[in-house]
């Protein structure tokens, strides 16, 4: 039996999942007879909804008995919004379960695992563990750190530049922004600082991508700068809108404080300026993904932070000149800090992508 080959397969099921399943992982799982042939198949498809190991083995019916289960994750012990997956998988009758990596959260770890050795089921663990890990980078973070995974994103004059001062500046073209667009529909927030809030206005939705659930904006604004007339918070349809501040900040200014919140926004005032201790509080507020928008400051604090777990820059023809507004910085960010590098072109743009 090739372990990998199906493994692979149930990676690809996984991805079904994706942009669905926030808060869960992404989840597959292929269940295959002694002949090599897969008699169920099942994928995790949104939150709430049943497991991929559920799914396989109900589609697999009594062709499970004796089979081998590959399962991109280890199967839950626990009682979460569902029932757990191991005690099913042993009463199904599998004689073998192929797992691509251990569940890290604490509720979960091991005990999946351990609940199928005891009852004479043969485990193997780690089988394609590192595109397993990459699948779910997103719940590694959350679950590791405490705090949304972090995307940068920017885009790019082909001299390092990320406009002209003092006026939007569109830098990418029609390819490049259906990207943009499909990252916004899968991931749960986008983030800009203040700066780029008051001099872009963005709307900050998801445009020409389906999106099944509320996508929330974050406006990164200690000094509580943001207008109550701002646009993003006339789409409040599309999703919440948090603005973090200071407690200083919010405590300084009450009134604009209370006519942010009648205009419908959620201020979350942390203690701290570290942009570490704001991100753990929007991780506690349930966002689990996070793409940072802009601008530079905001950009250049992240990595300052070292909270950046990974880029999307779109590299632009356009060239901006010694005047365009200072970019990233090679110190900060260099291809060869990047791994899993890779770069695809869209029309005129190139984008590239890595993890830092």
């Amino acid at each position: 039996m090739d372990d990998a080959h199906f493994m692979r397969k149930a990676l690809a099921l996984a991805e079904r999942g994706r942009g669905h399943t926030s808060p869960n992982p992404m989840v597959g799982a292929l269940v295959v007879d002694d002949a090599g042939i897969i008699v169920g198949r099942g994928a995790h498809l949104v939150a709430g909804g049943p497991h991929a190991e559920v799914i396989a083995l109900t589609d697999a019916g009594a062709k499970a008995r004796g089979a081998t289960l590959y399962c991109t994750l280890e199967p839950c012990s626990h009682t979460g919004r569902t029932g757990p997956c191991a005690p099913l998988v042993a009463a199904a009758g599998i004689r073998r379960a192929v797992i691509a990596m251990e569940d890290p959260n604490p509720i979960v770890h091991g005990g999946g695992l351990r609940h199928l050795r005891d009852r004479g089921v043969e485990t193997i663990v780690g089988v394609e563990a590192a595109a397993a890990e990459r699948l779910n980078a997103v719940f590694l973070t959350n679950i590791r750190q405490r705090r949304p995974h972090v995307t940068l994103k920017a885009a790019l004059s082909v001299d390092g530049r990320l406009g002209r001062p003092g006026a939007r500046t569109r830098l990418t073209r029609a390819d490049a922004d259906r990207r943009v667009q499909r990252q916004r529909a899968e991931v749960d927030a986008l983030g800009v600082g203040s700066g780029t809030l008051l001099e872009d206005d963005p709307r900050l939705t998801a445009r020409g991508a389906y999106r099944d659930r509320p996508l929330t904006r974050v406006v990164f604004d200690r000094r509580l700068r943001t207008p109550p007339t701002a646009r993003l918070l006339s789409t409040l349809e599309a999703g919440p809108v948090i603005i973090v501040s200071s407690a200083r900040g919010v405590a300084a200014a009450p009134e604009r404080a209370a006519a942010l919140a009648a205009a419908g926004a959620r201020l979350l005032p942390v203690d701290s300026g570290d942009l570490r201790v704001a991100l753990r509080a929007l991780g506690d507020a349930g966002i689990v993904s996070l793409v940072l928008e802009g601008g530079g400051t905001l950009h250049r604090a992240a990595l300052d932070a070292g909270v950046v777990d990974a880029v999307s820059l779109y590299i632009t023809p356009a060239q901006l000149g010694a005047d365009g507004v200072e970019g990233l910085g090679a110190r900060r960010l260099a291809w060869d800090l990047l791994r899993d590098r890779r770069a695809t072109w869209l029309g005129a743009d190139l984008l590239v992508e890595g993890l830092v």
